[in-house]
């Protein structure tokens, strides 16, 4: 296919920051550009995001890095960290927002805040598919308020949802059924993948865990949607009941550099630091595989807002057995591949120590799984959508 016959798509980003939301949608992108077919470019709004104590420029950013290299363009407003987008879109920003998506045939808005751009009278009339990726609504903000708007006046083609939960969740919001389409979510599986052997060791080593070490790990950022008191306080009764037990703890405010987990690590562990000693604090990680890749269980203490959390599938795919409490698709998840539990951190704890323990007997299912996670089918489903979306508004653009 040419260039010139080539569906181009904008996407919108409210910013670059990890997370397993910005992680799908650039792996969406940069895989849908490099099949040529559609031709993607990424529009931030910030060129910086403060998240969990930390301030990071969109250029130091993995996903960034990752875009460019499969030759995506990448631009921001530059707009700074503490201006939200609710405060109001400039001029400025609407022109030159309008200047690229003017030049594509649709526009891919990554969850409804960027639409709040997308509102702006200047914004030219394109078909917007809007992918999301949580299961709370509620507490979006004015941003759900927009993609009502976006979705009754017919600029929104089609709601991509990552999960039945956020469907569901979207739909008693008040978003038309219509709309909604869910496409699960995928992950690369020549990247996330079992490692044993010497090699297993060898990462071990490297981030000084023990051989023998009972490893659960926890991949997340630092937030109250995610609970990381539970988790610690799971984490407490897990390594008080295993001597081999031993917990790393990776994402976004993950470290020692974020005074509010500091204060949480002193209050559970602070009589016991032979304990904490047993607690590795690892923070953005650019080789997520390989943390998950050495441990044997991946644990997710959510207790809202999640709809089909990445890592989840990240860790069963590199041979870590999932637990996860009952919160958005993640007990559909890891269904026949790990467990679920309630809130108790004691409850929690023991179902590590379960997972563990079966870890050799459920292999042979994590195996078995590894076709419905792969991100080739969530490729093909994007790809489907963002074609019927540019059809639809019979959009002729020119190059």
């Amino acid at each position: 296919m040419s260039e010139r016959d080539a569906t181009r798509v904008l996407s919108l980003y409210e910013g670059f920051f990890s997370g397993g939301a910005r992680v799908v949608h650039s792996t969406v992108v940069a895989g849908l550009h490099a099949q040529g077919r559609q031709r993607h470019s990424v529009l931030s709004i910030h060129h910086e995001v403060r998240r969990e104590s930390t301030l990071q420029s969109m250029a130091d950013d993995q996903r960034y890095r990752t875009l460019l290299a499969a030759g995506v363009r990448v631009a921001s407003l530059g707009r700074p960290a503490d201006t939200p987008l609710s405060a109001g879109v400039t001029e400025a920003e609407a022109e030159a927002a309008a200047r690229r998506a003017s030049a594509a045939h649709v526009v891919l808005s990554l969850k409804e805040q960027p639409l709040g751009l997308v509102d702006h009278p200047a914004f030219p009339d394109r078909p917007v598919v809007v992918a999301l990726h949580r299961s709370d609504p509620e507490h979006q903000g004015p941003a759900l308020d927009h993609l009502r708007r976006a979705a009754r006046t017919g600029r929104v083609a089609a709601v991509v949802c990552c999960a039945e939960s956020t469907s569901d969740a979207y739909r008693a919001a008040g978003v038309p059924a219509h709309l909604l389409r869910v496409i699960p979510n995928g992950v690369n599986l020549a990247r996330f993948r079992p490692v044993t052997g010497a090699r297993r060791l060898a990462l071990r080593g490297a981030r000084g865990l023990p051989p023998d070490a009972v490893v659960v790990t926890y991949a997340a950022r630092y937030d109250p949607m995610k609970d990381p008191r539970l988790f610690l306080a799971a984490a407490r009764r897990f390594v008080e009941g295993s001597r081999a037990g031993h917990v790393v703890m990776c994402g976004a405010g993950m470290s020692a550099a974020n005074a509010d987990l500091r204060r949480d690590l002193d209050a559970t562990f602070g009589d016991r630091p032979d304990l904490l000693a047993r607690v590795h604090l690892l923070g953005i990680r650019q080789d997520p595989e390989l943390v998950l890749a050495v441990s044997d269980v991946v644990a997710l203490t959510s207790s809202f807002g999640e709809a089909a959390p990445l890592c989840l599938i990240e860790g069963a795919m590199c041979g870590a057995v999932p637990v996860t409490t009952a919160v958005g698709d993640s007990a559909r998840l890891v269904e026949g591949i790990g467990l679920v539990t309630g809130t108790d951190p004691g409850e929690i704890a023991a179902a590590w120590a379960e997972a563990a323990m079966r870890r050799a007997e459920l292999a042979p299912a994590l195996v078995a799984a590894r076709p419905r996670f792969s991100h080739v089918r969530m490729l093909s489903a994007y790809a489907s959508t963002i074609d019927r979306a540019r059809r639809g508004a019979g959009l002729t653009v020119a190059v």
